[in-house]
């Protein structure tokens, strides 16, 4: 069931780069243990939208509230400096990329590591966490393979598992299953629902597919850096 306490608020938001807009005033909530998938054109502003949710780029006007945080007051990540704004998505925030973005000179089990080491977890620690966490999610004696050793859903598998392992409170997820065939596809949206179901995280996938969107609870569609609409998805 979707709880109605919002994790991420946006208001208003406008972007743009020169003379090219991005984002026109849009508005968008996502709450714990939400799925909430992206849709529009090529140039709507899907990833626009998912970069300034995620304080990887600040809008021009509007305002985005994190809820939820130890000190019980919503952080207002607009107003952040970047070195606060990147410890947000060091512990906060996970992220999933078409190509998985792992670095390809690390084995699995170290590309997940890494992620707890950045945040101060000592090496045999963050080993040992990693292995449980790519073990959970079907990888189990993988640790040891190298990124080009994978298939392309391990290789997402692994990029999941680097999401999640600090705890993220909201997962982005930017065409994850772009590069996948179907029946992968299937599989990875799979795992990316189940590590939302009942943890009270939140998922937000921005997708020009429509099948992707279906497994989410919700879809917001943008069309010419609009919010256009906003309805319920599957969820399956």
């Amino acid at each position: 069931m979707i709880a109605d306490t919002p994790v991420l608020s946006a208001q208003n938001l406008t972007k743009t780069y020169g003379s090219t807009t991005a984002l026109d005033g849009v508005s968008a909530t996502v709450r714990a243990g939400e799925s909430v998938a992206v849709m529009g054109a090529s140039g709507s502003g899907k990833t626009t939208l998912l970069h300034c949710l995620a304080g990887i780029v600040l809008p021009d006007t509007g305002s985005v509230r994190l809820f939820g945080t130890a000190t019980g007051v919503p952080a207002e990540i607009t107003s952040l400096d970047d070195a606060a704004r990147s410890a947000l998505r060091r512990t906060e925030f996970g992220f999933v990329f078409q190509q998985g973005l792992l670095i390809p000179e690390l084995t699995a089990g170290e590309n997940v590591a890494l992620a707890l080491m950045l945040n101060g977890t000592p090496r045999q620690v963050a080993e040992q966490q990693a292995a449980a966490a790519l073990a959970a999610l079907g990888l189990a004696g993988m640790e040891g393979r190298r990124i080009g050793e994978l298939s392309g859903g391990q290789a997402q598998r692994v990029a999941i598992a680097r999401a999640q392992v600090n705890g993220a409170r909201v997962l982005f997820a930017d065409e994850p299953t772009g590069a996948l065939d179907s029946r992968t596809s299937a599989d990875v949206m799979a795992l990316l629902l189940q590590s939302v179901a009942g943890t009270g995280r939140a998922l937000v996938v921005v997708t020009h597919d429509p099948e992707v969107a279906r497994w989410c609870s919700r879809v917001l569609t943008l069309a010419d850096w609009r919010m256009v609409a906003d309805t319920a998805g599957v969820a399956r």
